[in-house]
């Protein structure tokens, strides 16, 4: 299972570290001209350079602490971080009637939930 926990959170670490990288990089009106970004258009620029940020800090947190050894109870904590990053984004599509959206946001919140029980677990570094 530490196997599968490793993967999976490499895998999130990487969209989510790219993610953010787009949204630290390019404008806010750059970011509504591209395919499923309209959702910024509910957010201040401000507000979605703090969202990247988020997911910046998420993707380090699920994977540096952990490498490092050094405070690796960061990494389920990370996770649940990605866990409510998803909430906050399901929410914003429902309420944008942007359905298929949603889907990927549901697969992010149940690989960062396995992710976060696997590490608060029986699997935790911390354990």
């Amino acid at each position: 299972m530490d196997l599968a926990l490793w993967i999976i959170a490499g895998l999130l670490a990487v969209a989510f570290l790219a993610g953010g990288t787009i949204k630290l990089s390019l404008s806010k009106e750059k970011l509504a001209a591209a395919p499923g970004g309209g959702w910024v258009e509910d957010f201040s620029a401000g507000a979605v350079k703090a969202i990247g940020v988020l997911e910046v800090l998420a993707a380090v947190g699920l994977i540096l602490p952990a490498v490092l050894g050094i405070a690796p109870v960061l990494v389920p904590l990370a996770a649940v971080g990605v866990m409510l990053l998803m909430v906050g984004a399901m929410i914003t599509h429902l309420r944008r009637h942007e359905a298929k959206v949603i889907v990927a946001n549901l697969a992010y919140l149940a690989l960062a939930g396995f992710v976060a029980w696997g590490r608060f677990g029986p699997e935790s570094f911390t354990g």
